[in-house]
């Protein structure tokens, strides 16, 4: 049975700008990915991080098909809800046995980008920056 905290967690926001940078986001990184090959980590919109069980669905997840991990996530935030998608990334990438390393939140009524680095915590500088693909996030929007 899935408790009211995992539905919330796997519940989608469908505004047309959240799905609209959903798409930008994972359209160009597609392009490295599928087109150019210049990242390893396959984008993937709306997908369950866990395929074994009922899970969490970050807005766009890169998968590492390699070795069967998701190794970073991003959540696309209206202001309202800021605060429980931060929430989310940290409790996905500290709590969980997922395997990923890098979460961000972009939150598109200010363009601000917040991000969190297992281990380090949350970042202030360069948050849309991703060290695992050397990329900056935010050239895709």
């Amino acid at each position: 049975m899935v408790t009211t905290e995992e539905a919330l967690l796997m519940g989608i926001n469908a505004p047309r700008q959240h799905q609209r940078i959903i798409s930008k986001l994972t359209t160009g990184l597609g392009v490295l990915y599928y087109v150019n090959g210049e990242i390893d980590l396959e984008p993937l919109p709306e997908t369950m991080i866990d395929e074994g069980q009922t899970s969490p669905v970050p807005d766009v997840l890169l998968y590492d098909n390699e070795a069967e991990q998701t190794r970073i996530i991003i959540e696309v935030c209206h202001p309202n809800g800021l605060a429980n998608d931060l929430q989310k990334v940290v409790r996905l990438i500290e709590e969980n046995q997922y395997g990923v390393v890098e979460g961000f939140v972009y939150e598109y009524k200010n363009g601000r980008w917040y991000k969190y680095r297992k281990g380090v915590g949350h970042l202030s500088d360069r948050t849309s920056f991703s060290d695992v693909l050397q990329l900056d996030l935010n050239d895709f929007l």
